[in-house]
């Protein structure tokens, strides 16, 4: 059974990489080099039921990747049409964020290592500002101790 699963993954995979499967027959009538059979596409009515697991793959694959999906993402890739494009989609959209990751995270350190308490401002104003570039920087990937922060609150404080 591992064996049947392994070749319904290769099969999965190629259709999300690749384009969906076609269904095809020999043409033994007509002969390319080598006698090797010409392959056409099969008519429905001929196809078995493993035919029709194989032509279903594209839309299963979809389903899949649909459900893993929020609704921001969803709403750009549901036009595709296959497999394929959503994943290309993806990928495209995955490496346009790790961009805007990198791009970003110097700017909000630098909000972090610039923070101060403004004139007129409640410790919670201040404390609720530093919690957000916090978050910021956590989203993004850096992570400073609890020691380094109160730190930086405590020094960003006004000397009165």
């Amino acid at each position: 059974m591992q064996t049947h699963l392994a070749i319904q993954d290769d099969e999965m995979w190629y259709v999300i990489t690749d384009i969906p499967m076609k269904i095809l027959k020999a043409n033994i009538a007509v002969a390319i080099t080598e006698g090797a059979p010409y392959r056409m596409e099969k008519p429905q009515e001929e196809w078995t039921n493993e035919d029709k697991r194989k032509a279903n793959l594209n839309n299963v694959a979809k389903d899949i990747l649909y459900k893993t999906l929020d609704k921001v993402t969803f709403s750009k890739i549901k036009m595709c049409r296959i497999t394929k494009e959503i994943w290309e989609k993806l990928i495209q959209l995955c490496e346009r964020n790790e961009i805007t990751k990198e791009n970003k995270l110097p700017v909000v350190v630098q909000k972090f290592d610039n923070i101060k308490m403004k004139i007129g401002e409640s410790m919670n104003e201040y404390d609720r500002r530093v919690i957000n570039i916090i978050n910021e920087l956590n989203a993004l990937g850096k992570v400073y101790s609890n020691k380094k922060v109160a730190l930086k609150v405590v020094r960003g404080l006004p000397k009165e």
